[in-house]
Formats: structure tokens, C-alpha cells, sequence
């Protein structure tokens, strides 16, 4: 790395960021980062990317390092709007997903942190995203700011990946830079542990009758490590929550998602296995079917950087380092078996072939929607969503085939899959992006869609309008018989997009689905397809009305 004398803090910055891999800069237009933002102007490897919304940028950042594994940069200033980056972190944090975030912080006086503005106390970034922060850092003379910016970059992509978070004041970046960057630390050589890890797991799977494997996002770069072993090894592979795309799911070995409404049929391996492999997942509570697997029975082998404990009985062996490394080894060292296909396997199938819905229906059935996207769509096609009802219908019929294509949050998380799609296309400009979203989630960062307009980025969203809160009807009809505060107002998304500079269309009957959709992917600019769907199919397998006729507990 070069840079020459006299150069500011900010040039200087922006300099170890670029060479660390980064790419973009996502932020909301404000009175912060002012020597910053000139700085990037002149700086050809970097772009800034100005979001509409703190929440946007944020999520944009977070989708860009999960499809990259580079880090993105968030940009946000002093004051309360850094608050709405805390889901986006918290949101990396779990994922593993790289990102760094610089908070502007007012003006050195305030060395000793945060403190009263106006009588009001003010947010410390380092304490608001502490818990979720890989590292944190915060500047007290100019000179640490560059230094600290490496560091930051380096914590946020070794190991398992996740945010790093550093705190510089204004008043640094005009500053003029006369120290240097230290040469990153090599990092210690554990190849020797990582063989004999192999090596022991190699023996286990040997006096195994059945392993099975929980692959996840952290270990999505050892994709075809991952491939290998489980061929050579007579592995069946499940994959966790929302991480379909860790394996490819046409593939003899697949054994399913381990998702919401799994049927008794696709958890045959599991239920069978005496080892299971995890192998850079956290064992959440979907993932394990309510906490049921591992059974006590099975021993259980944890695989991963900075993976979190697991509570459980049952013998567990914990191996912290890198997969692909890891499986590399153990495909080397283990010894070729050929068991047969699980009988998930073909439950799965099963599991993930659309319905037949009846041409004559009036309404729009969204296992169609997904189904028609799915046959029109490139094979490499990268898919975002949000964590409610509509996301499950591309969990069950989507079939993720290629590495890198499923782009969603962990949990609980709603207003993602629009910005996340918009980071995903500013990151593969040349891959098709979707957005699969409901219309109560579109209204909370859909406005992120005139970003995309002004950045010419042309993403496909599809919003499954069904009036409802669907998730929360769902739960009250089930244990109420009512509804209460979840109906919606019906939206033109055609208008709302087309307000904005992107293609609007309106489906309201299941014939106009392929055309349109064939019709929208091929617009070079953002498109938006309001799909008018059945408000009574709001999970792959319930009816709303269905529940309205179950007998409930008095």
C-alpha cells in the first residue's frame, strides 16, 4: 500500500479500506463524513451509495458482505439515526456476515465518550452495538484512525466474519496523516491442528452408521469442499434455516431444509444419524425442529469459527477453525464409504413440488408465483426475502441449486428484502436479482426502490399483496377465531413504482404470471409486479379460513 505525503486522514482511510476489499460506502445524506465523502469522490474503487433511510443503507451493507464475504462500509453520523443500524448488525452478528461501520462522533473535546448534547445523553455506538460487534474500536488521536480502519476491516472478514464497529470524531479527518500502517500480523499456522481435527473425525464418521451434516452460511465459500466430502463420505446433507443455497438441493445427498413445516418424512436422516456434523451453523431453534435435534443419543460435531456454545445432552465436539481448510483435510484423511441415499431425499422432493392449483380459481395461488419465477429466472439467480409467511413459499419451491443465491435475515426481520436486494445487485451487477416480499413489509423500506432507480441498479420485486398482517392473522385466528389490527389497505405497487422512475405491473388472475414476469426481467431498470394473491393461502400449508374452524381451548 502507497499513498503520498501529505495526505489527509480521510484520503488515507479510504486508501486501507479499498485495499482491504471494499467496495462501496452506504449512507443517508447528512452534515457528517463531509472530508470523507470528497475523499471518495476522487477515490475510482470505491463507490458511495446514499440510501433514502438509515434501516436501508444498513441492510444494504449487511447483504452486500453475506454475497460478497467482503466487507461493506456503513457510514453514520452522531445523534439517534444510528440506532436503525442496530438490526442490520445484529442481523450480521448471526449471520457472519462482514461489514464495517464508521460513526462519526462529535468533535474531539468529547474524547472521554459520548456524553450531553442539548441535556439530552447521547448514543455511544460502542455500547449500542457492543453485544452484536466482532470489534470494536474507538479513535482518540487522528493518526489511530487509519490504523484502527485496517484492524477493523481485518476482524470483520478473519475468522467467522461479522460487523466491526469503529468511533471516530469529526474533527480527524481533515487532519494530515504522518504515521504509518502497520503490515497486518500473519496469522498463526494451524494446519496441523486442523489435520489432527480431521484425522479424529475421519475415525468417527469411519464407526459411523449413518452422519448426517447441518450445513449453514458461515461456511458457504467451502460450498464444493463441501460437495466433495459428502460424495466421498456417503454424507446426507440438510441445510439450516434460510440457508438453502450452502448445498445445492437437487443434489442425491440433499436430505431438505431444516425449516417451518418440515414433514415427518424429510427428517428420516436425522432421525436416523448417530454423528452429525454442524458444520458452520448456530443450531437455532428452527433449525432444530423446537430444540428436538440433536437427540441426546447422537454425538454432535461442531465445526467453525466462533461458532456459539450449544446447550444440549448428548456428546459434543467443538473444532473452531475455518471449513474449507477443514474439509479439504478430512476429505484427504477419511475413508470413501457409499451409503445409500437417505429416504429424505425423496421426501423432500416431494416436499418442494408445487401444488396443483386449479386453473379456474379467480385469485392468485403464491406456490404459482414462485413456481413461475423459479421456471423463468436464470439458474443464478440471487433471491432476497424478509422473515415472515411470504419468504416460506420460496423456502418450500424455490430449489436453490447454485452457491450464493439465497440472500435473508435470520429472524424476525422485516423490511430486508428490498435494500438487501439492491446491496446483492450493487455487489453482481451482473446477476439477476428478486425480491420476494409481502405488501405489509413493502411499505416499511420500500422506498429504497428510488435508490435503486438513482443507481440505475434494475432489481425485480415482487410483492405478494394479500391485505393481511399475515403472520399475526395466522396466530389470532388460530387461538382467537378473530382478527384484530392486521388488515391492510390495498396499495397500487404498479403506481407507487412507476412514481419512482421503475416498471409497474399488476397480476390479478394466474395467467398473466409468466408473461409479466418474462416481461420484467428482461427491463433494465428496477420493475415492481404487484401480485394480487389469495388472502386465504398465508402459509404453504394453512388456509386462514381453516382456522377459523378448529376447535380452541376455552
Amino acid at each position: 500500500m502507497g499513498y503520498q505525503e501529505g495526505w489527509t486522514v480521510a484520503e488515507i482511510t479510504v486508501r486501507v479500506l479499498v485495499d482491504a476489499g471494499v467496495r462501496r460506502a452506504y449512507t443517508v445524506a447528512g452534515n457528517s463524513f463531509l472530508e470523507l465523502l470528497d475523499a471518495l469522490r476522487f477515490e475510482p474503487l470505491m463507490a458511495l451509495v446514499t440510501a433514502r433511510q438509515h434501516t436501508g443503507a444498513a441492510y444494504m451493507a449487511e447483504a452486500e458482505g453475506k454475497l460478497r464475504e467482503v466487507p461493506a462500509l456503513l457510514l453514520g453520523g452522531p445523534g439517534p439515526g444510528i440506532a436503525d443500524f442496530l438490526i442490520a448488525v445484529r442481523s450480521a452478528h448471526q449471520d457472519g456476515s462482514p461489514m464495517v461501520v464508521l460513526v462519526e462522533e462529535r468533535a474531539s473535546v468529547r474524547l472521554s465518550g459520548p456524553g450531553i448534547q442539548d441535556g439530552i445523553a447521547e448514543l455511544d455506538p460502542l455500547e449500542l452495538f457492543g453485544p452484536f460487534a466482532k470489534w470494536t474500536g474507538r479513535a482518540e488521536t487522528a493518526a489511530q484512525v487509519p490504523v484502527l480502519a485496517a484492524r477493523a476491516a481485518r476482524a470483520a472478514r478473519e475468522g467467522r466474519r461479522g460487523p466491526a464497529i469503529l468511533a471516530v470524531p469529526a474533527d480527524f479527518w481533515v487532519a494530515p496523516f504522518d504515521g504509518v500502517i502497520p503490515e497486518p500480523e500473519p496469522r498463526p499456522d494451524d494446519t496441523g491442528a486442523v489435520l489432527r481435527s480431521a484425522h479424529e473425525v475421519a475415525a468417527l464418521l469411519a464407526d459411523s452408521r449413518y452422519p448426517v451434516v447441518i450445513a449453514g452460511g458461515i461456511g458457504r465459500t467451502a460450498r464444493k469442499d463441501l460437495i466433495a466430502a459428502a460424495e466421498q463420505l456417503g454424507l446426507a446433507v440438510y441445510t439450516a434455516f434460510r440457508r438453502q443455497d450452502s448445498f445445492p438441493e437437487n443434489h442425491a445427498r440433499y436430505a431438505g431444509h431444516l425449516g417451518v413445516g418440515i414433514p415427518p418424512g424429510q427428517l428420516d436422516a436425522l432421525e436416523r444419524a448417530d454423528v452429525v456434523l454442524a458444520i458452520g451453523t448456530r443450531l437455532d431453534e428452527v433449525t432444530t425442529q423446537n430444540n428436538r435435534y440433536p437427540l441426546s443419543a447422537q454425538t454432535l460435531v461442531v465445526i467453525g469459527p466462533g461458532l456459539p456454545a450449544t446447550h444440549r445432552r448428548g456428546l459434543t465436539f467443538r473444532i473452531d477453525c475455518e471449513v474449507g481448510p477443514f474439509l479439504r483435510q478430512l476429505v484427504a484423511v477419511g475413508v470413501a464409504r457409499s451409503r445409500r441415499s437417505s429416504a429424505a431425499n425423496a421426501a423432500t422432493h416431494t416436499h418442494m413440488t408445487p401444488p396443483r392449483t386449479s386453473p379456474d380459481h379467480p385469485l392468485v395461488h403464491p406456490a404459482d408465483v414462485v413456481r413461475v419465477l423459479r421456471k423463468v429466472a436464470p439458474e443464478d439467480t440471487v433471491v432476497t426475502a424478509d422473515s415472515d409467511s411470504t419468504a416460506r413459499f420460496v423456502h418450500r419451491y424455490w430449489c436453490f441449486t447454485e452457491p450464493h443465491t439465497q440472500i435473508e435475515p435470520p429472524d424476525g426481520v422485516r423490511g430486508y428484502a428490498v435494500p438487501a436486494a439492491l446491496g446483492a445487485k450493487l455487489a453482481a451487477p451482473k446477476r439477476t436479482v428478486v425480491a420476494v416480499i409481502s405488501d405489509a413489509a413493502a411499505m416499511m423500506t420500500g422506498q429504497e426502490l428510488e435508490t435503486a432507480v438513482r443507481y440505475r441498479a434494475p432489481i425485480l420485486v415482487v410483492v405478494f399483496q394479500n391485505g393481511l398482517y399475515a403472520d399475526i392473522a395466522m396466530h389470532q385466528a388460530a387461538k382467537h377465531g378473530r382478527l384484530n389490527g392486521v388488515s391492510l389497505t390495498a396499495v397500487d405497487f404498479a403506481a407507487w413504482a412507476r412514481s419512482f422512475g421503475a416498471a409497474g405491473y399488476t397480476i390479478e388472475s394466474p395467467e398473466q404470471l409468466e408473461p409479466t414476469i418474462t416481461r420484467a426481467l428482461q427491463h433494465q431498470r428496477p420493475s415492481v409486479i404487484d401480485v394480487r394473491t389469495d388472502p386465504d393461502v398465508i402459509d404453504p400449508d394453512t388456509r386462514l379460513s381453516a382456522l377459523f374452524q378448529r376447535p380452541r381451548k376455552s
